[in-house]
């Protein structure tokens, strides 16, 4: 690539920096995402003993808020094509604010359930324009970087629960106990979601408009004058220009934006980020984000000792989501999912192997001599595997490997699998482990492995590819190298 050659915009510190605030405050749907779907973690032992539920609908209060966010998530990315990333984004936070009271203000587990559903819609909607939204602002030789910060805020928010959760029971001497007003601790874990959805919808209604919608809505002077904001040394002629030739390729196909392919019924791609979607989570890694806490207190670690590690391991998803965010570019995206496969087949091995070991004494659970702490590094490496591969970097694929005209309607549809996924590992935790916590393990163990050859065989690598280019998707293999190299 010649000087002349190369896009003026890359490297420009202020451009630069505008677009990572742009991406940061995108990203704070994912934030959203971490928060809501971990507060319950500290939350579920009081909720069993105050509404007295079995182990079957405890798992279903915990995991009713992945039904709302698969429906928020699969007419998310239609609404988001119709409407807009924006009004999306404050729609998700103004659901999620109602959702936040409600939860913590739930008179019996009927209402919990459906205010816990209506806080997944949001959510929902958040977790597919989020990445949608950071892939269409951000130049393709910062996308991998900017799209991973969507993991990172929802590792933020699964830390700021897990935190919150640990401040409200340590100062109330347990989740059951009373705090402000007369309410129990585990009231407030859930009210105090309000505040960033009070944070996320007012800054939404600050950013502007992706670029790319409004190309595809023919609104060229609205999407010229957010490029200029953004990159006003970059050549804007020449992005705008590749926009238009893809929506009018997509124009001249027989039902353009259309999701329906050859392989059973969708298109191969979408096939691709489906499949994903349901290995990130098939792979267990929100058990012990959802049940870390009564998971360690059942082998014999007091509540406050379990909500500690519980807060540990959330720093720790932090620390090497970094680790991938400085990678995902210089890598790319194949060789870091490929590495996390095996190190979460690895420790979830040797989880179900020290589950294996333990014992009952005085009706509980107990891990004997050194399957305690085998136990614990095991289930912090599985979540360093997973936080420094599959975590963000899954999120980095399906905002940038659909075509243009499919993208926020193909990333709904993985979103949503990935949230049925998740559920149905969620509402499955408890009688599954109530039955053997070796046999769970060993199955989310055999999940990793499989998740190895898929990533092998099918998924395609997007380093260094313009979102436009991702119509030639599913490429050969190494195309997307050639293609760099060659400009």
């Amino acid at each position: 690539m010649t000087a002349s050659a190369k896009p003026k915009n890359v490297g420009t510190p202020s451009t630069n920096r505008k677009v990572i605030a742009l991406a940061v405050a995108g990203a704070l749907g994912g934030f959203l995402f971490g928060f809501d779907s971990s507060v319950i973690n500290g939350a579920v032992n009081a909720v069993q003993q105050e509404f007295g539920l079995n182990a079957a609908l405890t798992g279903f209060a915990v995991a009713c808020a992945l039904l709302g966010a698969a429906a928020g998530a699969f007419f998310g990315g239609r609404f988001a094509d119709r409407y807009g990333r924006i009004p999306m984004m404050i729609l998700g936070g103004v659901v999620f604010l109602v959702s936040s009271i409600g939860s913590g203000l739930a008179f019996g587990v009927v209402d919990l359930i459906i205010w816990r559903i209506v806080g997944g819609l949001g959510i929902g909607l958040a977790s597919v324009v989020a990445p949608a939204y950071i892939a269409e602002i951000s130049p393709r030789q910062m996308r991998g970087r900017l799209g991973s910060l969507q993991q990172l805020a929802i590792t933020l928010g699964i830390f700021t629960a897990l935190l919150s959760d640990a401040v409200f029971a340590g100062s109330a001497g347990g989740a059951g106990g009373e705090f402000w007003f007369g309410l129990a601790a585990w009231r407030w874990m859930f009210l105090a979601g309000a505040v960033p959805a009070i944070v996320y919808g007012g800054i939404a209604f600050l950013l502007p408009e992706s670029p790319r919608f409004l190309i595809l809505k023919d609104k060229e002077a609205d999407a010229r004058a957010v490029f200029t904001r953004l990159w006003p040394s970059g050549d804007v002629d020449r992005e705008i220009r590749d926009m238009r030739r893809s929506i009018e390729v997509d124009a001249r196909s027989k039902k353009s934006g259309s999701l329906r392919g050859s392989s059973f019924g969708l298109k191969p791609i979408v096939w691709v980020g489906i499949i994903l979607s349901v290995f990130q989570q098939f792979v267990g890694i929100n058990v012990i984000f959802y049940y870390s806490t009564t998971l360690w207190s059942a082998v014999g670690f007091e509540e406050s000792n379990s909500l500690t590690i519980s807060v540990i391991t959330s720093v720790t998803n932090i620390l090497v989501t970094l680790v991938a965010i400085a990678l995902v570019d210089r890598i790319g995206r194949r060789p870091i999912l490929l590495a996390g496969s095996i190190g979460m087949t690895v420790s979830l091995a040797t989880m179900a192997l020290a589950f294996s070991q333990s014992v009952t004494v005085g009706g509980a659970l107990n891990l004997p001599g050194a399957w305690a702490p085998i136990a614990l590094v095991a289930a912090n490496l599985f979540v360093i595997s997973f936080g420094a591969s599959w975590g963000p970097v899954v999120w980095v694929l399906l905002g940038e490997m659909f075509p243009n005209s499919i993208r926020a309607k193909a990333l709904g549809l993985a979103a949503a699998a990935q949230w049925i996924a998740n559920f149905l590992i969620t509402v499955s935790f408890p009688p599954m482990a109530g039955a053997s916590l070796p046999i769970t393990y060993g199955l989310y163990a055999l999940f990793a492995g499989l998740s190895f050859w898929f990533v092998l065989r099918k998924v395609p690598e997007t380093n260094g590819m313009s979102l436009e280019e991702a119509d030639t998707l599913l490429p050969p293999k190494n195309s997307a190298k050639k293609a760099a190299a060659d400009k």
